[in-house]
C-alpha cells in the first residue's frame, strides 16, 4: 500500500470519528443530565477532585444538590448524596445500578473480578451472593463461631491490661484481634501466629490488607482516561500487581494445607472452617457457575480484608470521639455497670440490653463511614433517575458521607451525639436510608452482621474493662481527627492512648 493510500486511510478515518463524535454530543445536547460543573476537555471534572475524594464531592453537592453529574475523564459519574437518592439507586432500581465498572483494582487485586465486591453483575455474582448468604454468613455458621470472637476478644483485653499504663497503638491492637477472629473463622487457625512454616509475617500481613484497602479506594487516573493507563501515570497499577503476587503466594499455601487435610481425612471428613466450605462447593456438580481455583483464592482475600478492617477503623474512630467527650464514657460506663455488673464481660447475647453503647457504634458509623461513597455501581442501561436521564455506563456513587451530615435529617449532623438514635429504631442493616455503613439491596456487604457483632462487643469490652486516656499533658483539643482515603477511611494519624483498668485483675481470667 502506498504513501497515497495511507494518507486517504487515515483522513477517512479522522473523519468517521469527527462525525461519530458530532453525532454523540448532539445526542446528548438531547438528554436532561443531571446538574453538575462543566467538564474540561480529556480529564472531565478530575481537578475538582482533592486528595480526600469523598470530601470534595460533598462540597460539590452543596452547590449542585442531591443528584448531580461529574465527568471523571471519559465517563459520566452520577452522586446521589440524599436519602431519596440513595433509595432509587440502592432499592426502586437497584436492579439496574447492581453491575460494578471495570477497574485496575478489580482486575489485578481480585484475580480478574472473581472475588464478592468486584464481580460483575450475573450468575457467577448471584451464586457468590447465595454461598455467603446461605452458608458462609448464616446465622447458624455465626453462631457456631461465637467462641472464637469470645476467645480473641479475651486474648485482646489481656494484652491491653499487661500494657497498663504505658502508651499503646490501638488500631494495631484492634487488627490483631480482627485478624486473628476473621482468620480462624476463614482459615481454621491463626496463620499469622509467628511461627516456622508461617508463609508471612503478622505485620507484613497487616501492611498488605492496608495497601490492599488503599489500592481498592485510591482515584486510579487510568481507570479515567483508558488511553492513558498503560502509563500507570501514579505507578497504582505496579503496587495493585505487587500486592497480588504476596496475597497469592499466601493463599496458594492456604488451599495447599486445606487440601491436604481433605485428603488425609478421606470419606469422614467434615468442613470446619470457610475455605473448606469454599473447597466442598467449588466440587459441587449442581453449582451454574464451576468455581475455580482462582476464585476460592478471591472469596478467601475477600473475606480476610472485609472482615478486619472495617471492625478496626470502626472502634478506633469512636474511641477517639468518646475521649473528645468525656461525658459520653461516663454514661457509656454506667450503662454497662447496672447491666452487666463488674464481676464480668460483655458477651454478644448482651448487646440488646446496651443500647447507649449500641447508639456510640451507629453514631460513629454515621460520621466515620469505613466506605464513605460505598463501592461504585454501574448503570446496565439508559434509564431515568429524578427526572433525569442516566445513560447507560455511568457511574454511581452514593455518598454516605454525605447523607450522614445532611441537615434536614440530623440536627447538628458535625456534632457526635450518641442520644440521637436513643429510642429511635434506625438499624445499620439496609432498611434505614439515613445510616449505611454496610451499603444496602443487592450489593450490599454480605458480612454486616459479623462486621457490626464485633465492632459492638470490641468496643463495649473496651469501655467496660478500661478508662482511656490520651498520652502525658496532650489534651483533647490536640487530638487529630484528619483521615485518609482508600475503600475504608482510617485516621491519618493512628491514635497513640493509654489504658488504666477499671476492674479488678480477677475480671481478667477467662
Amino acid at each position: 500500500m502506498d504513501t497515497n493510500t495511507y494518507y486517504t486511510l487515515a483522513w477517512l478515518a479522522t473523519v468517521v470519528l469527527l462525525l461519530q463524535s458530532f453525532r454523540l454530543r448532539r445526542s446528548r445536547r438531547n438528554l436532561n443530565s443531571p446538574p453538575g460543573p462543566k467538564p474540561w476537555p480529556i480529564i472531565g471534572n478530575l481537578n475538582l477532585i482533592g486528595s480526600l475524594p469523598h470530601r470534595s464531592i460533598h462540597d460539590l453537592s452543596q452547590k449542585y444538590g442531591e443528584i448531580m453529574q461529574l465527568k471523571f475523564g471519559s465517563y459520566n459519574v452520577v452522586v446521589g448524596s440524599s436519602v431519596e437518592m440513595a433509595k432509587v439507586f440502592l432499592k426502586t432500581q437497584d436492579v439496574n445500578f447492581a453491575c460494578r465498572p471495570k477497574t485496575a483494582a478489580g482486575k489485578y487485586t481480585t484475580y480478574n473480578y472473581s472475588d464478592i465486591t468486584w464481580s460483575p453483575y450475573g450468575s457467577y455474582w448471584r451464586q457468590a451472593r447465595k454461598m455467603c448468604l446461605m452458608e458462609l454468613f448464616s446465622a447458624k455458621r455465626l453462631e457456631s463461631y461465637e467462641y472464637i470472637r469470645k476467645e480473641e476478644t479475651y486474648a485482646l483485653l489481656k494484652s491491653i491490661f499487661s500494657s497498663s499504663g504505658a502508651e499503646i497503638l490501638l488500631k494495631d491492637l484492634l487488627s490483631t484481634v480482627s485478624l486473628n477472629v476473621i482468620s480462624r473463622m476463614v482459615l481454621g487457625k491463626r496463620y499469622l501466629d509467628e511461627s516456622v512454616d508461617s508463609v508471612v509475617s503478622p505485620d507484613e500481613f497487616k501492611k498488605m490488607l492496608d495497601e490492599l484497602f488503599l489500592l481498592n479506594g485510591v482515584f486510579n487516573i487510568g481507570d479515567s482516561i483508558p488511553w492513558i493507563d498503560f502509563m500507570d501515570l501514579q505507578g497504582y497499577v505496579k503496587r495493585m500487581k505487587t500486592v497480588s503476587r504476596k496475597f497469592d503466594r499466601f493463599l496458594e499455601h492456604v488451599l495447599d494445607e486445606h487440601n491436604a487435610r481433605r485428603r488425609a481425612a478421606g470419606e469422614g471428613f467434615v468442613a470446619t472452617d470457610m475455605v473448606d466450605l469454599l473447597l466442598q462447593l467449588a466440587e459441587d456438580p449442581e453449582l451454574d457457575v464451576k468455581l475455580e481455583r482462582h476464585g476460592v483464592k478471591a472469596f478467601t482475600q475477600d473475606l480476610l480484608a472485609g472482615g478486619t478492617e472495617s471492625s478496626a477503623v470502626t472502634v478506633e474512630w469512636a474511641i477517639s470521639e468518646i475521649l473528645k467527650k468525656p461525658e459520653i464514657f461516663q454514661k457509656a460506663t454506667e450503662e454497662l455497670d447496672r447491666v452487666i455488673g463488674k464481676n464480668r464481660w460483655v458477651q454478644e447475647k448482651d448487646m440488646a440490653n446496651l443500647p447507649y453503647i449500641e447508639a456510640i457504634a451507629k453514631e460513629t458509623m454515621r460520621l466515620h463511614p469505613v466506605a464513605p461513597m460505598l463501592v461504585p455501581r454501574r448503570a446496565r442501561e439508559d434509564c431515568k433517575v429524578a427526572g433525569y436521564d442516566i445513560t447507560e455506563g455511568t457511574r454511581v456513587l452514593v455518598s454516605v458521607w454525605t447523607i450522614g451530615r445532611d441537615p434536614n435529617v440530623w440536627d447538628k449532623p458535625e456534632e457526635f451525639c450518641p442520644e440521637r438514635f436513643i429510642g429511635k429504631k434506625i438499624d445499620v442493616m439496609g432498611h434505614d436510608f439515613e445510616l449505611l455503613p454496610f451499603g444496602a439491596g443487592r450489593r450490599m456487604c454480605p458480612g454486616y452482621s459479623l462486621g457490626y457483632k464485633v465492632i459492638e462487643a470490641t468496643l463495649a469490652n473496651l469501655l467496660h474493662g478500661f478508662e482511656w486516656k490520651l498520652p502525658g499533658k496532650m489534651n483533647s483539643y490536640e487530638l487529630n481527627m484528619e483521615e485518609i482515603f482508600g475503600l475504608s477511611t482510617p485516621k491519618k494519624y493512628p491514635l497513640v492512648i493509654v489504658a488504666e483498668p477499671r476492674l479488678p485483675l480477677d475480671m481478667y481470667h477467662h
